[in-house]
Protein backbone atom coordinates (compact mmCIF):
# COMPACT_ATOMS: atom_id res chain seq x y z
CA UNK A 1 0.00 0.00 0.00
CA UNK A 2 1.18 3.53 -0.72
CA UNK A 3 0.62 6.22 1.89
CA UNK A 4 1.71 9.86 1.97
CA UNK A 5 2.09 11.87 5.17
CA UNK A 6 2.17 15.66 5.11
CA UNK A 7 2.70 18.04 8.01
CA UNK A 8 2.51 21.79 8.52
CA UNK A 9 3.19 24.14 11.41
CA UNK A 10 1.65 27.10 9.61
CA UNK A 11 -0.97 28.92 11.71
CA UNK A 12 -2.97 29.90 8.61
CA UNK A 13 -5.39 27.02 7.98
CA UNK A 14 -5.49 27.23 4.18
CA UNK A 15 -1.72 27.57 3.91
CA UNK A 16 -1.28 24.65 6.32
CA UNK A 17 -3.62 22.42 4.30
CA UNK A 18 -1.89 23.33 1.05
CA UNK A 19 1.52 22.54 2.55
CA UNK A 20 0.46 19.24 4.14
CA UNK A 21 -1.30 17.98 1.00
CA UNK A 22 1.25 19.18 -1.57
CA UNK A 23 2.41 15.68 -2.54
CA UNK A 24 -1.04 14.06 -2.53
CA UNK A 25 -2.64 13.25 -5.86
CA UNK A 26 -5.55 10.82 -5.76
CA UNK A 27 -6.21 9.61 -2.20
CA UNK A 28 -8.84 6.99 -1.47
CA UNK A 29 -8.94 8.00 2.19
CA UNK A 30 -7.50 10.70 4.43
CA UNK A 31 -6.82 11.09 8.16
CA UNK A 32 -6.61 14.62 9.60
CA UNK A 33 -5.01 15.39 12.96
CA UNK A 34 -4.87 18.97 14.23
CA UNK A 35 -5.70 21.21 17.15
CA UNK A 36 -9.39 21.64 17.94
CA UNK A 37 -9.57 25.19 16.58
CA UNK A 38 -8.15 24.27 13.18
CA UNK A 39 -9.98 20.95 12.73
CA UNK A 40 -13.36 22.07 11.27
CA UNK A 41 -11.88 24.45 8.68
CA UNK A 42 -9.00 22.13 7.78
CA UNK A 43 -11.49 19.30 7.26
CA UNK A 44 -13.68 21.49 5.04
CA UNK A 45 -10.69 22.55 2.92
CA UNK A 46 -9.41 18.99 2.55
CA UNK A 47 -12.85 17.87 1.44
CA UNK A 48 -12.96 20.73 -1.05
CA UNK A 49 -9.57 19.70 -2.44
CA UNK A 50 -10.22 15.94 -2.53
CA UNK A 51 -14.01 15.51 -2.84
CA UNK A 52 -13.73 11.83 -3.80
CA UNK A 53 -11.69 10.80 -0.75
CA UNK A 54 -13.28 9.42 2.42
CA UNK A 55 -11.95 11.73 5.13
CA UNK A 56 -12.07 11.70 8.94
CA UNK A 57 -10.46 14.03 11.47
CA UNK A 58 -9.62 14.35 15.14
CA UNK A 59 -7.92 16.89 17.40
CA UNK A 60 -5.35 17.00 20.18
CA UNK A 61 -1.59 16.58 20.46
CA UNK A 62 -0.34 14.79 17.36
CA UNK A 63 2.97 13.39 16.17
CA UNK A 64 4.73 12.42 12.96
CA UNK A 65 8.00 10.57 13.49
CA UNK A 66 10.07 12.86 15.76
CA UNK A 67 7.75 15.89 15.59
CA UNK A 68 4.97 16.34 18.12
CA UNK A 69 2.83 19.31 19.08
CA UNK A 70 -0.70 20.34 19.99
CA UNK A 71 -0.64 22.93 17.18
CA UNK A 72 0.49 21.08 14.06
CA UNK A 73 -1.55 19.75 11.17
CA UNK A 74 -0.87 16.18 10.05
CA UNK A 75 -2.67 14.83 6.99
CA UNK A 76 -2.22 11.21 5.94
CA UNK A 77 -3.43 9.96 2.56
CA UNK A 78 -4.08 6.36 1.60
CA UNK A 79 -3.33 6.50 -2.10
CA UNK A 80 -2.76 3.66 -4.55
CA UNK A 81 -3.45 0.05 -3.54
CA UNK A 82 -5.98 1.10 -0.88
CA UNK A 83 -9.76 1.12 -0.68
CA UNK A 84 -11.48 3.26 1.94
CA UNK A 85 -15.05 3.59 3.16
CA UNK A 86 -15.98 5.97 5.97
CA UNK A 87 -18.93 7.16 7.95
CA UNK A 88 -20.21 8.68 11.16
CA UNK A 89 -22.04 7.22 14.15
CA UNK A 90 -24.00 9.88 16.01
CA UNK A 91 -25.93 10.15 19.30
CA UNK A 92 -23.23 8.33 21.32
CA UNK A 93 -24.71 9.45 24.63
CA UNK A 94 -28.18 8.18 23.83
CA UNK A 95 -28.67 5.84 20.86
CA UNK A 96 -25.66 5.19 18.61
CA UNK A 97 -27.26 1.96 17.38
CA UNK A 98 -29.56 4.15 15.28
CA UNK A 99 -26.61 4.62 12.91
CA UNK A 100 -25.37 1.03 12.95
CA UNK A 101 -26.74 0.58 9.44
CA UNK A 102 -24.14 3.03 8.15
CA UNK A 103 -21.29 0.90 9.45
CA UNK A 104 -22.90 -2.35 8.32
CA UNK A 105 -23.18 -0.95 4.79
CA UNK A 106 -19.54 0.20 4.93
CA UNK A 107 -18.47 -3.32 5.88
CA UNK A 108 -20.40 -4.78 2.94
CA UNK A 109 -19.07 -2.15 0.52
CA UNK A 110 -15.40 -2.72 1.35
CA UNK A 111 -15.49 -6.56 1.03
CA UNK A 112 -13.08 -6.94 3.91
CA UNK A 113 -10.68 -9.79 4.50
CA UNK A 114 -9.44 -10.79 7.95
CA UNK A 115 -5.83 -9.87 7.16
CA UNK A 116 -6.21 -6.79 4.97
CA UNK A 117 -8.75 -4.41 6.55
CA UNK A 118 -8.83 -2.24 9.66
CA UNK A 119 -11.34 0.19 11.17
CA UNK A 120 -9.81 3.44 12.43
CA UNK A 121 -12.16 5.56 14.52
CA UNK A 122 -12.13 8.70 16.61
CA UNK A 123 -14.91 9.49 19.07
CA UNK A 124 -15.96 12.23 21.47
CA UNK A 125 -17.57 10.35 24.40
CA UNK A 126 -19.41 7.26 25.67
CA UNK A 127 -16.79 4.79 24.50
CA UNK A 128 -18.29 1.63 25.99
CA UNK A 129 -21.64 2.26 24.34
CA UNK A 130 -19.85 3.00 21.06
CA UNK A 131 -17.71 -0.15 21.15
CA UNK A 132 -20.71 -2.34 21.92
CA UNK A 133 -22.47 -0.82 18.92
CA UNK A 134 -19.50 -1.17 16.57
CA UNK A 135 -19.00 -4.79 17.58
CA UNK A 136 -22.46 -5.61 16.21
CA UNK A 137 -21.18 -4.69 12.74
CA UNK A 138 -17.55 -5.82 13.03
CA UNK A 139 -17.85 -8.82 15.34
CA UNK A 140 -18.11 -11.46 12.61
CA UNK A 141 -16.33 -9.56 9.83
CA UNK A 142 -12.75 -10.17 10.93
CA UNK A 143 -12.05 -6.44 10.74
CA UNK A 144 -9.75 -5.22 13.52
CA UNK A 145 -10.23 -1.84 15.17
CA UNK A 146 -8.15 0.88 16.78
CA UNK A 147 -9.33 4.26 17.91
CA UNK A 148 -9.02 7.13 20.30
CA UNK A 149 -11.14 9.60 22.25
CA UNK A 150 -10.79 13.28 21.34
CA UNK A 151 -8.93 15.42 23.85
CA UNK A 152 -7.21 18.80 23.97
CA UNK A 153 -10.13 21.24 23.91
CA UNK A 154 -11.17 23.65 26.72
CA UNK A 155 -13.73 22.57 29.30
CA UNK A 156 -16.31 25.01 27.90
CA UNK A 157 -15.98 23.58 24.37
CA UNK A 158 -17.54 20.35 23.13
CA UNK A 159 -15.22 17.88 21.44
CA UNK A 160 -15.68 17.23 17.74
CA UNK A 161 -14.71 14.74 15.09
CA UNK A 162 -15.11 15.32 11.36
CA UNK A 163 -16.27 13.24 8.43
CA UNK A 164 -16.07 14.42 4.82
CA UNK A 165 -15.69 18.06 5.80
CA UNK A 166 -18.50 18.17 8.39
CA UNK A 167 -17.91 18.52 12.13
CA UNK A 168 -19.90 16.40 14.61
CA UNK A 169 -20.33 16.50 18.38
CA UNK A 170 -21.39 13.45 20.43
CA UNK A 171 -20.22 11.24 17.58
CA UNK A 172 -17.68 8.82 16.15
CA UNK A 173 -16.04 9.19 12.73
CA UNK A 174 -14.71 5.94 11.28
CA UNK A 175 -12.67 4.92 8.27
CA UNK A 176 -12.40 1.36 7.00
CA UNK A 177 -9.09 0.93 5.19
CA UNK A 178 -8.43 -2.10 2.98
CA UNK A 179 -4.86 -2.83 1.91
CA UNK A 180 -5.29 -4.15 -1.64
CA UNK A 181 -1.70 -5.35 -1.99
CA UNK A 182 -0.73 -6.42 1.50
CA UNK A 183 -1.79 -6.87 5.10
CA UNK A 184 -2.69 -4.78 8.12
CA UNK A 185 -2.55 -5.80 11.77
CA UNK A 186 -3.32 -4.11 15.07
CA UNK A 187 -1.24 -4.13 18.25
CA UNK A 188 -1.80 -3.13 21.88
CA UNK A 189 1.02 -2.07 24.19
CA UNK A 190 0.42 -2.31 27.94
CA UNK A 191 3.30 -1.11 30.14
CA UNK A 192 1.63 -2.34 33.36
CA UNK A 193 1.41 -5.79 34.89
CA UNK A 194 -0.33 -7.42 37.85
CA UNK A 195 1.26 -6.70 41.22
CA UNK A 196 0.38 -10.24 42.24
CA UNK A 197 -2.08 -13.00 41.43
CA UNK A 198 -4.52 -11.85 44.09
CA UNK A 199 -7.75 -10.96 42.23
CA UNK A 200 -10.53 -8.78 43.56
CA UNK A 201 -14.19 -8.85 42.54
CA UNK A 202 -16.19 -5.73 41.72
CA UNK A 203 -19.20 -6.27 43.99
CA UNK A 204 -20.89 -2.88 43.63
CA UNK A 205 -20.64 -0.48 40.68
CA UNK A 206 -22.44 2.37 38.99
CA UNK A 207 -21.78 1.81 35.29
CA UNK A 208 -23.57 5.00 34.22
CA UNK A 209 -20.94 7.15 35.91
CA UNK A 210 -18.08 4.59 35.66
CA UNK A 211 -17.95 4.27 39.44
CA UNK A 212 -16.32 1.37 41.27
CA UNK A 213 -18.06 1.48 44.64
CA UNK A 214 -16.99 -1.79 46.27
CA UNK A 215 -14.35 -4.47 45.83
CA UNK A 216 -14.93 -7.72 47.71
CA UNK A 217 -17.91 -6.08 49.49
CA UNK A 218 -15.64 -3.37 50.91
CA UNK A 219 -15.08 0.24 49.95
CA UNK A 220 -12.99 0.30 46.74
CA UNK A 221 -10.70 2.96 48.21
CA UNK A 222 -10.26 0.93 51.42
CA UNK A 223 -9.17 -2.15 49.48
CA UNK A 224 -6.83 -0.14 47.24
CA UNK A 225 -5.29 1.69 50.21
CA UNK A 226 -4.76 -1.52 52.19
CA UNK A 227 -3.35 -3.47 49.26
CA UNK A 228 -0.84 -0.82 48.19
CA UNK A 229 -0.05 0.61 51.60
CA UNK A 230 -0.86 4.21 50.75
CA UNK A 231 -3.33 6.67 52.25
CA UNK A 232 -6.65 7.13 50.47
CA UNK A 233 -5.90 10.73 49.53
CA UNK A 234 -2.97 9.48 47.38
CA UNK A 235 -4.96 6.98 45.33
CA UNK A 236 -5.83 9.28 42.42
CA UNK A 237 -2.30 10.72 42.23
CA UNK A 238 -0.99 7.16 42.14
CA UNK A 239 -2.69 6.35 38.82
CA UNK A 240 0.54 6.58 36.78
CA UNK A 241 2.14 3.89 38.93
CA UNK A 242 -0.76 1.68 39.99
CA UNK A 243 -3.93 1.82 37.91
CA UNK A 244 -6.67 -0.80 38.01
CA UNK A 245 -6.77 -3.72 35.61
CA UNK A 246 -9.94 -5.46 34.37
CA UNK A 247 -9.33 -9.10 33.46
CA UNK A 248 -11.03 -10.38 30.31
CA UNK A 249 -10.01 -13.99 29.62
CA UNK A 250 -6.18 -13.86 29.40
CA UNK A 251 -5.97 -10.10 28.84
CA UNK A 252 -5.76 -7.18 31.24
CA UNK A 253 -7.42 -3.91 30.20
CA UNK A 254 -6.45 -0.84 32.19
CA UNK A 255 -9.04 1.33 33.94
CA UNK A 256 -7.63 4.64 35.21
CA UNK A 257 -8.97 6.12 38.43
CA UNK A 258 -9.47 9.90 38.32
CA UNK A 259 -11.71 10.83 41.26
CA UNK A 260 -12.13 9.64 44.84
CA UNK A 261 -15.57 10.27 46.35
CA UNK A 262 -16.06 10.79 50.10
CA UNK A 263 -17.67 7.35 50.51
CA UNK A 264 -14.58 5.59 49.09
CA UNK A 265 -15.93 5.17 45.55
CA UNK A 266 -13.39 5.36 42.74
CA UNK A 267 -14.53 7.04 39.52
CA UNK A 268 -12.67 5.73 36.48
CA UNK A 269 -12.23 6.48 32.79
CA UNK A 270 -13.06 2.89 31.79
CA UNK A 271 -16.26 1.29 32.96
CA UNK A 272 -16.03 -1.64 35.38
CA UNK A 273 -18.99 -4.02 35.55
CA UNK A 274 -20.35 -5.91 38.52
CA UNK A 275 -18.53 -9.24 39.05
CA UNK A 276 -15.54 -8.14 36.96
CA UNK A 277 -12.21 -9.49 38.12
CA UNK A 278 -9.92 -6.61 39.07
CA UNK A 279 -6.18 -6.56 39.70
CA UNK A 280 -3.98 -3.76 40.99
CA UNK A 281 -1.28 -3.07 38.44
CA UNK A 282 2.30 -1.86 38.64
CA UNK A 283 4.46 0.06 36.17
CA UNK A 284 6.95 -2.15 34.35
CA UNK A 285 10.05 -1.45 32.22
CA UNK A 286 8.31 0.56 29.49
CA UNK A 287 11.45 0.98 27.37
CA UNK A 288 11.95 -2.77 27.18
CA UNK A 289 8.26 -3.36 26.53
CA UNK A 290 8.34 -0.94 23.60
CA UNK A 291 11.43 -2.70 22.25
CA UNK A 292 9.48 -5.96 22.26
CA UNK A 293 6.54 -4.21 20.54
CA UNK A 294 8.80 -2.95 17.77
CA UNK A 295 10.46 -6.34 17.36
CA UNK A 296 7.05 -8.00 17.13
CA UNK A 297 5.93 -5.54 14.46
CA UNK A 298 9.09 -6.00 12.43
CA UNK A 299 8.69 -9.76 12.72
CA UNK A 300 5.29 -9.42 11.06
CA UNK A 301 6.18 -6.54 8.72
CA UNK A 302 9.91 -6.30 7.88
CA UNK A 303 9.28 -3.06 5.95
CA UNK A 304 6.14 -1.32 7.27
CA UNK A 305 4.61 1.30 5.02
CA UNK A 306 2.80 3.12 7.81
CA UNK A 307 2.20 2.88 11.56
CA UNK A 308 -0.83 4.69 13.02
CA UNK A 309 -1.04 4.84 16.80
CA UNK A 310 -3.02 6.38 19.62
CA UNK A 311 -1.37 6.93 22.99
CA UNK A 312 -3.22 7.67 26.20
CA UNK A 313 -2.80 11.10 27.78
CA UNK A 314 -1.59 9.36 30.94
CA UNK A 315 1.20 7.61 29.01
CA UNK A 316 2.07 10.99 27.53
CA UNK A 317 2.23 12.58 30.99
CA UNK A 318 4.28 9.68 32.38
CA UNK A 319 6.74 9.71 29.48
CA UNK A 320 7.16 13.49 29.72
CA UNK A 321 7.72 13.25 33.47
CA UNK A 322 10.42 10.68 32.80
CA UNK A 323 11.91 12.66 29.86
CA UNK A 324 11.14 9.65 27.68
CA UNK A 325 8.52 10.81 25.18
CA UNK A 326 11.02 11.99 22.55
CA UNK A 327 12.94 8.74 22.97
CA UNK A 328 9.69 6.84 22.44
CA UNK A 329 8.96 8.78 19.23
CA UNK A 330 12.50 8.24 17.95
CA UNK A 331 12.25 4.52 18.63
CA UNK A 332 8.88 4.17 16.90
CA UNK A 333 10.18 6.13 13.90
CA UNK A 334 12.75 3.38 13.26
CA UNK A 335 9.84 1.28 12.01
CA UNK A 336 9.05 3.72 9.18
CA UNK A 337 6.49 6.52 8.94
CA UNK A 338 4.76 6.72 12.32
CA UNK A 339 1.82 9.05 12.91
CA UNK A 340 -0.60 9.32 15.76
CA UNK A 341 -2.23 11.36 18.45
CA UNK A 342 -2.76 11.57 22.18
CA UNK A 343 -6.20 10.39 23.23
CA UNK A 344 -8.34 10.62 26.31
CA UNK A 345 -8.98 6.88 25.95
CA UNK A 346 -8.21 4.17 23.44
CA UNK A 347 -10.27 1.54 21.67
CA UNK A 348 -8.90 -1.83 20.64
CA UNK A 349 -11.10 -4.32 18.83
CA UNK A 350 -14.07 -4.82 21.18
CA UNK A 351 -12.64 -3.04 24.24
CA UNK A 352 -12.26 0.50 25.51
CA UNK A 353 -8.97 0.89 27.43
CA UNK A 354 -6.88 3.46 29.32
CA UNK A 355 -3.13 4.10 29.69
CA UNK A 356 -2.40 2.04 26.59
CA UNK A 357 -0.95 2.43 23.10
CA UNK A 358 -2.93 0.96 20.24
CA UNK A 359 -1.64 0.91 16.70
CA UNK A 360 -2.34 -0.34 13.19
CA UNK A 361 0.51 -1.34 10.88
CA UNK A 362 0.33 -1.58 7.08
CA UNK A 363 2.80 -3.18 4.68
Amino acid sequence: MQSIVGMSKNKDVRAAVDEATARMKNPAGILIMSDYQMLPEASRLVREKFPEAETIGTSGTSYFNQDSSDSILIITAFESEAKCVGGVIKHLATCPIADIGNLQKSVRDISAGREDTVCIEYCTNNEERLISTIDIALGHSGISLIGGTVIGYPSNVKGQVTYNGEAYENACAYLLVKNLKGKVRVYKENIYGKMDDNPHIATKVNTKDKELIELDHKSAAEVYSSELGITKDKIVDNVLKNPLGRAVEDNIYISSQHTLKPNGTLVNYKCINENDTIYFLQLLDYDDINRVTRETILGDFPHPDLVISCNCIYRYILFNNENYFNTFLNNMATLGNHIGNIGGGEQFNNQHVNQTMVCAVFD
